[in-house]
């Protein structure tokens, strides 16, 4: 029952994100768009109480309730930049805005932008660890929270992949072209 949670709320996701940029864009109800997006965290509520009730109801934890909690941290971490991209995208394309700014391809800049989405990956994951970590306590010491560790020791992964990402950014900045840097003055 969790997995299907789980894909209805992703599934959920994107028909809100859809259905809130087309009020807002092509129906031109911007206020209306703006409601249905608010709706979205709704999903993740339903999502973390299903989860907490089956848990309460005596279910073993499992790689079901771990994927719940890091699905959860992930929306919180990402839903809102996944947003803003699409917003960009869609109002370029329906409602005649600017075309949705690229990422900087060298130097500080860049390293700047993969800082930033590692922050982003870093919120998500240390969310879904403290979700995972409140799972744990709330099954207590008397059942099985080895999967749920397992997903915290992932977490840790996505949080030490990104820092070397980020950090590879910083130490070693991909340098503009020579030629290209003298063909824009």
């Amino acid at each position: 029952m969790i997995v299907t949670l789980i894909v209805l709320c992703e599934v959920g996701f994107w028909v809100l994100l859809a259905a809130g940029l087309g009020l807002r864009y092509v129906a031109g109800k911007p206020r209306a768009g703006a409601a249905v997006l608010l709706c979205e965290p709704l999903l993740e509520v339903v999502l973390l109480v299903v989860t907490a009730v089956d848990l309460k109801n005596g279910a073993e934890p499992d790689w079901k309730h771990g994927l719940a909690a890091v699905y959860i941290g992930f929306t919180v971490g990402l839903g809102h930049s996944t947003v803003l991209w699409a917003d960009a995208r869609v109002a370029h394309r329906f409602a005649g805005g600017p075309p949705p700014p690229k990422p900087p391809r060298y130097g500080r800049a860049r390293a700047a932008h993969e800082w930033r989405t590692a922050a982003r990956w870093i919120v998500a994951a240390l969310t879904a660890a403290v979700l995972l970590q409140a799972a744990a306590w709330y099954v207590g010491g008397d059942g099985d929270t080895e999967s749920l560790r397992m997903w915290q020791r992932t977490m840790l992964w996505v949080i030490g992949i990104n820092l070397v990402i980020a950090g590879s950014y910083t130490l070693f900045p991909k340098r503009e072209p020579k030629d290209r840097a003298g063909a824009e003055r």
